[in-house]
């Protein structure tokens, strides 16, 4: 069995997440990003430490089935607050075009990812436990034969998504959650302290080859260690 999640509780995690980032740039190989709000203070941090990207790849490990110039494009955030920062471009920029129908979008990600070998993914963490667009209950949830499927939203914006499936998500070499807020701090306790079930996806990504590192706030830690 994998080793426990490596908690690390910080005032600015996401500064502490951007220097990761930045070091594996600096490296290369391929980097997942993940979408919300949390990661783009991150992103800002990696690329003022590393603005030179030619040596990485990029993916996002989900989507919302929205164009990418659309407010709540993961896409969207991370070209204005990473992509459009950096002073030489990724290699490759594996976008997820969620401007396609989802099972088409989904479809062309999964023949995207065949072969890929994904060196650091970044994870966020919902109140309910979800991690990328996997829900507690979604059919994406259950789908183990694919590297990404599509499905239905398990909360706003209620848009349909493509998201990598959980056997991909595990697959990553480096895994790496960044959650705040005091929102979070139920699922946060139950996803890395709690049993490991499909009620909190989360907690199964703990089953990953590789032991998961999460970055939290104050907030976010509040409830760790309470049972």
């Amino acid at each position: 069995m994998p080793p426990p999640p490596d908690l690390h509780v910080l005032d600015d995690p996401a500064a502490a997440v951007g220097e990761l980032v930045a070091e594996h740039a600096a490296r290369g190989g391929s980097i997942v990003l993940t979408g919300g709000s949390t990661p783009g203070a991150a992103y800002e941090r990696a690329a003022a430490l590393q603005p030179d990207w030619s040596k990485v790849e990029v993916w996002w490990g989900d989507e919302r089935c929205v164009p990418p110039d659309d407010e709540r494009s993961n896409y969207r955030v991370a070209k204005e607050r990473l992509l459009d920062q950096l002073a030489a471009a990724p290699r490759a920029v594996h976008r997820i075009r969620g401007e396609l129908q989802p099972a088409e979008a989904a479809a062309e990600f999964d023949r995207s990812l065949e072969g890929a070998e994904l060196d650091v993914l970044l994870l966020g963490l919902g109140p309910d436990g979800h991690v990328a667009s996997l829900f507690p209950g979604s059919p994406q949830l259950a789908v183990e034969d694919r590297r990404a499927t599509s499905g239905p939203s398990g909360l706003a914006p209620w848009v349909a998504r493509v998201t990598m499936t959980m056997p991909t998500v595990r697959s990553a070499r480096r895994i790496v959650f960044l959650v705040t807020g005091a929102e979070k701090a139920a699922a946060v306790a139950r996803a890395f302290e709690g049993d490991i079930t499909p009620d909190i996806p989360g907690s199964l990504v703990r089953l990953a080859q590789v032991g998961v590192e999460v970055f939290l706030d104050g907030p976010a830690a509040s409830k760790l260690g309470a049972a």
